[in-house]
């Protein structure tokens, strides 16, 4: 072998030895399908959400979303899994956060809510209000807290359960009104607090709008919404901000990963869901129950979700409900 052929092979040896990593390209991400864990129960409106979002956000990124529902612990399960996982993308999680920041200041649990996650994006918030029977007394909201406010403890509500966020909102609320009493009443579910009202068992039920349909029928009157602007559906119902109560708590609905998650993986996420959120199968769901895009890219969601877990925090302290 000649002189400059030997050359020539040497060159290419030590071109395959150090330039390989450089020769190389990248593994492109999502190479296989990505799980999106469901923190609530099938059939929810977080469950049908995550669903519409996982058909639409494949478009982008090649690969199927496979959702699984994982209950448990106030929505804390499905993350507390998740979080265990590798920072690879392949393992996501969408949750309620305020589940996760009230059942963090309530109780032990074994991850921060938002010091150990990766955000990704905000999608929306769960629509949700105050409401009585159409039979009573009250026929705004104003009249309903002035009502309370001159009778402690007389006037009852029910809510999903001690510690959710329409308990902590309407207590939030009586913080906010000067000090109300009300007697708290809570059951396992929104089902079981519709029954109880349509009983007369309670004065008033808080929570998701599963109740929309017992208003339109003319059984229930929908005093105030929790949320930050009206509803469509129902327009001439002032939100708690209009009638010169600062608080909204529309219950956000946020996609997280584990912390570490690499950004470029991040972005590309967050794109494929942003697009998917503007897909009309996604927003015929939030439609249906009455909710509304709140978007939010990571390093805002990152700001917000510090913000709200140092509200929340506030509110579980007033009400002596901190974990001991």
């Amino acid at each position: 072998m000649s002189f400059e052929k030997r050359k020539l092979v040497g060159v290419l040896v030590l071109t395959l030895i150090f330039g390989s990593a450089v020769a190389v390209p990248a593994v492109e991400y999502p190479t296989k399908p990505i799980n999106l864990v469901v923190s609530m129960a099938a059939g929810g409106v977080i469950d049908l959400t995550a669903r519409s979002l996982a058909n639409g956000a494949k478009k982008d990124l090649g690969q199927p979303i496979i959702c699984e529902n994982v209950v448990g612990g106030g929505g804390t399960v499905g993350p507390a899994l998740v979080l265990k996982k590798p920072a690879d993308g392949y393992s996501l999680v969408i949750v309620a956060s305020n589940n996760l920041n009230i059942n963090w200041h309530m109780r032990e649990m074994s991850f921060h809510p938002v010091k150990d996650v990766t955000p990704i994006i905000r999608v929306t918030g769960i629509f949700a209000g105050i409401v009585v029977r159409e039979d009573s007394q009250w026929k705004t909201i104003q009249e309903f807290i002035e009502y309370s406010r001159k009778n402690p403890g007389k006037v009852s509500y029910g809510s999903p359960g001690a510690g959710t966020p329409p308990h902590l909102a309407m207590e939030e609320l009586a913080i906010l009104a000067g000090g109300i009493k009300w007697a708290h009443i809570p059951y396992k579910g929104a089902a079981e607090t519709n029954t109880a009202l349509l009983g007369g068992h309670i004065d008033a039920a808080v929570g998701a709008s599963v109740w929309a349909p017992l208003v339109e029928s003319g059984k229930f009157r929908f005093l105030a919404t929790y949320g930050a602007s009206r509803s469509a559906r129902f327009p001439q119902v002032p939100t708690l901000i209009e009638v010169g109560y600062n608080m909204a708590y529309p219950s956000p609905i946020d996609i997280l990963g584990p912390k570490g998650l690499p950004r470029p993986i991040v972005k590309k996420l967050h794109d494929a869901f942003k697009s998917a959120l503007n897909d009309s199968e996604t927003q015929a769901v939030l439609n249906r129950f009455d909710m509304f895009t709140i978007y939010l890219g990571p390093e805002d969601l990152q700001k917000a979700s510090q913000q709200e877990f140092e509200h929340i925090g506030n509110i579980v302290r007033k009400l002596g409900l901190q974990k001991k």
